[in-house]
C-alpha cells in the first residue's frame, strides 16, 4: 500500500530542487532560495525518518519537525512571491502542493497524539 504523505513529500521535495535550480539559473537569487531548498526537501526527509521511527513518540517528533519545516516552506514561497521573484503561475501551484502537505502532516501528529 502506498503511504501518500511519504510519496507526495518526495515529489514536493523534487519540484523545489527543480523551482530552486530555476529561480538560480533565471533569477540569479540564492539566499531565499537556499532557505528554500533546505526546508522543503527536509519534510520529505523527516517523513522518510519518521517511517523507521524507534518508538511512537519518534515517530512523533520526526512528523512534527516535518510540519514545522512544511510551515517554514509555506513562509519562503509566500515571501518569494510576494517580492516578485516567483510569478503567480510559478507560486500557485507549488504553494497549493505545499498546504495540502501541511494539511496532512496536521491530521497525522494530531491523530498521534491521542
Amino acid at each position: 500500500m502506498e503511504n501518500v504523505i511519504q510519496s507526495k513529500s518526495f515529489r514536493f521535495a523534487l519540484r523545489v530542487v527543480k523551482l530552486c535550480k530555476f529561480l538560480q539559473d533565471t533569477q540569479k537569487e540564492f539566499i531565499m532560495t537556499k532557505q528554500l531548498l533546505r526546508c522543503g526537501t527536509s519534510i520529505g526527509a523527516n517523513v522518510a525518518e519518521s517511517e523507521h521511527a524507534q518508538s511512537k513518540a519518534d515517530f512523533s517528533s520526526k512528523l512534527n519537525i516535518a510540519l514545522k519545516e512544511a510551515a517554514e516552506t509555506d513562509y519562503w514561497l509566500r515571501l518569494l512571491h510576494e517580492a516578485e521573484i516567483l510569478s503567480d503561475s510559478e507560486f500557485q501551484s507549488i504553494y497549493t502542493d505545499c498546504q495540502e502537505i501541511e494539511r496532512l502532516l496536521a491530521s497525522i501528529v494530531k491523530t498521534t497524539k491521542k
